[in-house]
């Protein structure tokens, strides 16, 4: 019996959280995934996992073991996967995290349409608006709207990205006329707490690139750009839309958008995946789809 088959097994059932868990995800037995375990453990002469009738837990060993041996089993099924690459015929399981508002948004038809032409390859979707670590939660790959910081991660830029500052004519007529970003601490705003800082909002100066910070509040606080687009519908206020939202309600004349010279240009819809020597083939066909896609639709 090999190695790889050993590791495969311990790390089957600290996934499934138990040994009867990891028996029904892959079909084999109990008893032998208890086998090749323990003969993972003879061979490293170290306890990985805690065994009793009622609790399953990794000997701290066992946790340092893990999260090596689950990178380096990754690397292996990469390089397996790039040398018998196939972009026309790609399967498996691809898991990708991305925001609510990506997936909610019409550019979410994007992920329908890959789906559509790779139908044996299942792609996993969780759309969550909190950080993800890739690694941690074994995502093959996330996508992020966002000024891009240095983490670490592989990053490809598939579209740029801007925000707009909305209001309806109504509104602005009742309010204005307004011509700095300053004046919008003085006027209801309706705050998108998916914002890395809820209660204020970034500008920058045309002239020089000075940033500018203006306070803000108002009526509503949530953590979605589709209510934040309704209030301001609604009259209720100024919001922060992202584009991809707000420009058929600005084409249509049904929101105004303000102070246009002033937000900021560095942001962009990117793919983020871990750093790894062999990048998965359904990765890459992914992304490559994903930037294809947005060169022609977005």
């Amino acid at each position: 019996m090999d190695t790889l088959t050993r590791i495969r097994a311990f790390i089957d059932v600290v996934e499934a959280e138990g040994f009867s868990a990891a028996a029904r995800k892959t079909g084999r037995s109990k008893a032998l995934l208890s086998k090749y375990v323990r003969e993972l453990e003879d061979e490293l002469g170290a306890l990985l996992l805690n065994r009793t009738t009622r609790q399953f837990s990794m000997t701290e060993a066992g946790h340092t073991y893990y999260r090596t041996a689950a990178d380096i089993l990754k690397e292996i099924d990469n390089l397996a996967d790039l040398v018998r690459e196939n972009n026309a015929d790609l399967k498996g399981k691809l898991k990708v995290t991305l925001p609510r508002t990506f997936i909610d948004a019409e550019i979410g038809q994007s992920l329908i349409d890959f789906a559509s032409e790779n139908p044996e390859l299942a792609l996993e979707i969780v759309a969550e608006d909190r950080f993800v670590d890739l690694i941690e939660e074994g995502f093959d790959l996330g996508i992020r709207i966002t000024k891009l910081d240095d983490s670490g991660m592989i990053a490809r830029k598939l579209s740029d990205f801007r925000i707009y500052a909305c209001a309806t004519p109504a509104f602005v007529a009742a309010h204005g006329p307004l011509s700095h970003p300053s004046e919008l601490s003085r006027l209801p705003f309706l705050i998108d707490t998916n914002s890395r800082s809820h209660n204020s909002v970034r500008f920058v100066e045309p002239e020089d690139g000075a940033t500018i910070s203006v306070s803000v509040s108002g009526p509503i606080e949530v953590n979605s750009p589709q209510a934040t687009l309704r209030a301001a519908r609604a009259g209720l206020g100024v919001a922060m839309i992202p584009d991809f939202i707000a420009r058929p309600y600005i084409a249509s004349g049904e929101l105004i958008s303000l102070f246009d010279d002033f937000i900021p240009k560095d942001r962009g819809i990117y793919a983020v995946y871990p750093h790894r020597r062999y990048l998965p083939a359904k990765v890459r066909a992914f992304v490559d789809y994903l930037h294809a896609w947005f060169k022609r639709y977005a």
